[in-house]
């Protein structure tokens, strides 16, 4: 009997610390430093399924500073892609946030994962008076967009490179392509 006792001690020992590394995996994003961690998604329903929230946690992200991730299903070009910033304005979902905004630049090429598409940095005026930065990224992988919006007081390099990272992560580049078959609920 304490045989058995000490092996099922062990086992949940044992998935306990799996649990809390696969946890920690998916919260980390371009080094030990970067720490993000899941939120509810904080906005109403409208046309599009809700996608997934998270809230930077160390200041090396900009701490506070909060990115939304979501696909639109057949929302894109199926010939160009993500074409121009213009697209990235439409899509990013940075109406969300707040309606006004100002792009800060014009936008790059971006590859994240098998997608491809545009990242552009906006300046946010946020209902409290704040200003913030923001960071668009509309991708593309057929005829399906998948949109990503990092918004916070950080400085915009800060945030893209943060947001850019944590999107390169395994555990959400699964959940992304998931969502782009269909599946959006799957890894979440």
């Amino acid at each position: 009997m304490r045989r058995l006792t000490i092996i099922t001690v062990a086992a949940l020992a044992f998935g306990a610390l799996s649990g809390v590394a696969a946890y920690q995996r998916l919260a980390r994003a371009g080094g030990d430093h970067v720490q993000w961690q899941e939120i509810a998604w904080p906005f109403p329903r409208d046309g599009w399924p809700a996608g997934r929230a998270f809230r930077c946690m160390s200041a090396a992200c900009g701490e506070g500073s909060e990115l939304y991730v979501r696909a639109k299903i057949g929302f894109c070009n199926c010939d160009t892609g993500v074409a121009d910033d213009d697209e990235v304005d439409r899509v990013a979902d940075l109406d969300l946030i707040g309606p006004r905004f100002e792009p800060r630049a014009a936008g790059q090429v971006v590859r994240i994962a098998e997608m491809s598409g545009r990242a552009r940095a906006y300046e946010l005026a946020m209902a409290d008076g704040a200003r913030h930065a923001a960071i668009g990224f509309a991708l593309s992988r057929r005829c399906d967009l998948m949109v990503a919006v990092v918004q916070g007081s950080a400085e915009t390099p800060t945030l893209q490179r943060a947001a850019h990272d944590f999107l390169q992560q395994h555990e959400l580049h699964q959940w992304m392509m998931a969502a782009l078959d269909g599946q959006g609920v799957v890894g979440h």
